[in-house]
């Protein structure tokens, strides 16, 4: 092989070399992207996932249009999941979480489960729930014996206990505020929350654990103040999800300063 020759080889060899560091660079810089399927119609980007992880996540949302926090009005929506997650893999997401509590819930973790896969069928990406959020959380935090605030009625209250039952926790109470209409979460207060919280908790003394459990109530900020009010871990649906949703996406989940399991080193 004649001089110039050897040289051409090397210059293409360190111009791939060249190109392979920058793909493996721009790959190691891109922000992940999380996509969220709400219950609303018209939910925005999540301000609690804003809060918690700044410019390490991005989100792109989209609604399937709940009106009613019931079986019946869950199951009027059901059909429009597979659209909604083709939706955000066209938009750009990594992977997919189908938030709403009790959305995912209602039926029990096998239909939890089929509405992980439908997820991941019609978007060829992975894909976890807000109710696998949740269980996660508890579990992360050695929960056996948990005191549940919910948002809802007796009969998806119902549904939750048995859910929890499901997952090897025992739920020694669950309290709800009898909410119905989607639109009436936004009414309950951040004081509202805090003093119901801790009401419900006091009432199962033998609690190792709190579920506060809606996603429409902003709790991110109420998590370290009913922790310490309490005595005990707090996990709730939206921080909690967001935070099964970041690991999924291959963060830490790690948000300081929100309560235990939040502030835990990765």
């Amino acid at each position: 092989m004649d001089t110039k020759r050897r040289e051409l080889l090397a210059i293409c060899a360190a111009v791939v070399a060249a190109a392979g560091l920058r793909s493996r660079r721009a790959a190691a810089d891109k922000v992940p992207v999380l996509g969220l399927i709400f219950p609303p119609a018209n939910r925005g980007v999540p301000e609690e996932g804003v809060a918690m992880y700044g410019e390490r996540l991005k989100f792109v949302v989209t609604g399937i249009g709940v009106e009613q926090m019931t079986p019946e009005g869950f199951d009027a929506v059901i059909a429009r999941i597979p659209a909604a997650a083709e939706k955000l893999a066209a938009a750009g997401a990594d992977a997919i979480e189908l938030t709403g509590t009790s959305l995912t819930f209602y039926k029990g973790e096998a239909y939890n489960q089929q509405l992980r896969e439908t997820v991941t069928k019609a978007s060829g990406l992975r894909a976890t729930t807000m109710s696998n959020g949740v269980i996660d959380g508890l579990k992360a935090v050695g929960a056996k014996r948990v005191a549940v605030a919910t948002a809802y009625n007796d009969v998806v209250n119902d549904r939750l206990h048995a859910f929890l039952m499901e997952h090897g926790l025992e739920p020694l109470v669950v309290t709800g505020l009898g909410i119905e209409a989607i639109r009436d979460v936004d009414k309950v207060t951040q004081k509202d929350l805090i003093e119901f919280g801790a009401r419900v908790r006091a009432s199962a003394p033998d609690a190792d654990s709190l579920l506060v459990s809606c996603g429409g109530f902003r709790t991110l900020e109420l998590i370290a103040p009913l922790e310490a009010r309490t005595g005990v871990p707090v996990i709730s649906s939206m921080p909690h999800g967001l935070w099964a949703g970041a690991r999924l996406v291959g963060l830490s989940g790690t948000a300081p300063g929100y309560g235990k399991l939040l502030s835990r080193a990765a």
